[in-house]
């Protein structure tokens, strides 16, 4: 049974990149219902006009208990994608990196943690359903141009894993995504090969019907997992020399 035809579907940080991207998808591939979660949902407005209904914007702000409290009330929710993340490029010792950091856990973990609390029981609700969790390539390689925001995704890959076996007794599959770099304004100060996010989705999409746990949705991404994450001096010498200013 598909994960997402005919089914209600939430997207946090729908507004741009990877999260616009997974909107289109969705729609394409026969969702019912696409709950569009921005913090300000009038920047969907274009994508709900075209789309018949289809498209209800949601205001969500993952670092607000008020705003998930709200969303959550929308009770045929049967996939979470949880996509809102932030970037401080700071790294670990930057002057401001307490700050940076601590505003990429507000976002990256504790917004994925709770928005995955208050929806947990809609999704049991629904049978089961799904989540997934837009985590980096940096969950697993501490990049030093992103200090923080790499801890952050640690802590996102960490909470995946916990959620999976938690949630495994009423039937949700959790789905943790480790993408390289996207082709997104996240990513824009990077001169390097970038992914579309309209490819990354299509991967990730893919995935989730076939009962994957675990998505490297890029040659980049593909690549430091397979051949260098083994290896730690390798990675740390292909991460400086690819990423580190010269």
């Amino acid at each position: 049974m598909s994960k997402i035809e005919g089914k209600a579907v939430l997207v946090t940080g729908a507004n741009r990149g990877i999260g616009r991207a997974f909107v289109t998808a969705l729609l394409e591939r026969g969702a019912a219902k696409v709950y569009a979660a921005a913090r300000q949902p009038e920047t969907l407005s274009d994508v709900v006009a075209r789309n018949n209904g289809k498209v209800v914007p949601v205001k969500l702000d993952v670092t607000k208990p008020e705003d998930i409290a709200a969303a959550a009330k929308h009770k045929d929710v049967a996939l979470l994608i949880n996509n809102a993340g932030t970037a401080g490029f700071s790294s670990f010792t930057n002057p401001d990196a307490a700050d940076r950091g601590r505003s990429e856990m507000e976002t990256n973990y504790f917004g994925t943690l709770n928005v995955s609390q208050a929806f947990a029981p809609v999704l049991k609700a629904n049978g089961g359903g799904a989540i997934i969790n837009l985590g980096s390539i940096a969950s697993h390689v501490n990049f030093p141009v992103l200090g923080t925001y790499s801890a952050s995704k640690a802590a996102v890959h960490s909470l995946t894993q916990g959620l999976r076996a938690e949630l495994a007794g009423q039937g949700t599959q959790v789905v943790g995504v480790y993408p390289g770099p996207v082709d997104t304004d996240m990513a824009e100060k990077f001169e390097t090969d970038k992914t579309s996010p309209q490819e990354v989705v299509r991967q990730i999409l893919d995935a989730l019907e076939r009962g994957e746990e675990n998505v490297f949705p890029d040659p980049t991404s593909t690549q430091l997992y397979e051949q260098f994450l083994t290896a730690p001096d390798a990675t740390a010498k292909f991460v400086g020399q690819t990423y580190l200013p010269a």
